[in-house]
């Protein structure tokens, strides 16, 4: 093996050791929380913590951002553990009053391997654990509905979202959360994401952030309020 040749190896291999060494992309966000720094005393800051969709909000609807104690900390693909390995530092740390919590539908998809419905719940419960115990009220989102991922097809994932989402509703009645229900205004008659609301049956387009907003508002004027 020529020595180019394993230059050209070491260069190929280098960026997947990179995201292997980082699996939950704790530096996604550590250069921006170390700039926020510790809220104000009579702020009221909110983090969303999420996947693709709930990164993507700020950028496709970013006056219902603007003004307001809100930080988006979502990360395209990730799926539950992955939060739950970021969720201090990209949550507590913050020191919130309130963390909105939108995650599940990428481990449906098997994003990072296969997953149970099981496993999504003890990483959704375990991080509504850490917030309660940080003093922070935790809002627990349904899983926006889908029909079929574009990415993965065949998964039939309807289903399975009908039953977590049961699932989260059950627990944060159980354990002093709030439930958030995205999925019940966004449905279409096939269990999917109703088509004036997404581009591809997953996201929310504007019109879809929109309705999600309203009853985000809802739900966090009534953590506040607890």
């Amino acid at each position: 093996m020529t020595h180019t040749f394993r230059l050209i190896l070491l260069l190929m291999i280098f960026p997947t050791f990179l995201q292997a060494q980082d699996w939950p992309d704790l530096a996604h966000y550590r250069d921006e929380n170390a700039k926020i720094g510790l809220s104000a005393p009579n702020e009221d800051r909110v983090v969303f913590m999420g996947n693709s969709i709930t990164e993507s909000w700020k950028n496709l609807s970013p006056d219902f951002f603007a003004g307001k104690s809100y930080i988006d900390r979502g990360i395209s693909g990730q799926t539950t553990p992955q939060m739950l390995i970021r969720f201090r530092q990209d949550v507590i740390a913050l020191k919130p009053k309130v963390v909105l919590i939108l995650a599940g539908t990428n481990d449906i998809a098997g994003n990072t391997g296969p997953s149970t419905l099981e496993m999504i719940e003890d990483n959704i419960a375990s991080m509504a654990v850490l917030g309660n115990a940080a003093n922070i009220k935790v809002i627990l989102s349904s899983v926006l509905p889908v029909y079929d991922y574009p990415w993965k097809p065949g998964l039939k994932p309807a289903e399975k979202i009908v039953t977590l989402n049961q699932w989260i509703k059950k627990y944060a009645s159980e354990n002093g959360c709030i439930y958030l229900d995205y999925y019940s205004s966004m449905v279409d008659d096939r269990k999917g994401l109703k088509a004036e609301y997404s581009p591809d049956g997953v996201h929310p387009n504007v019109a879809g952030y929109k309705v999600m907003e309203a009853l985000a508002e809802k739900a966090i004027a009534l953590a506040l309020k607890k």
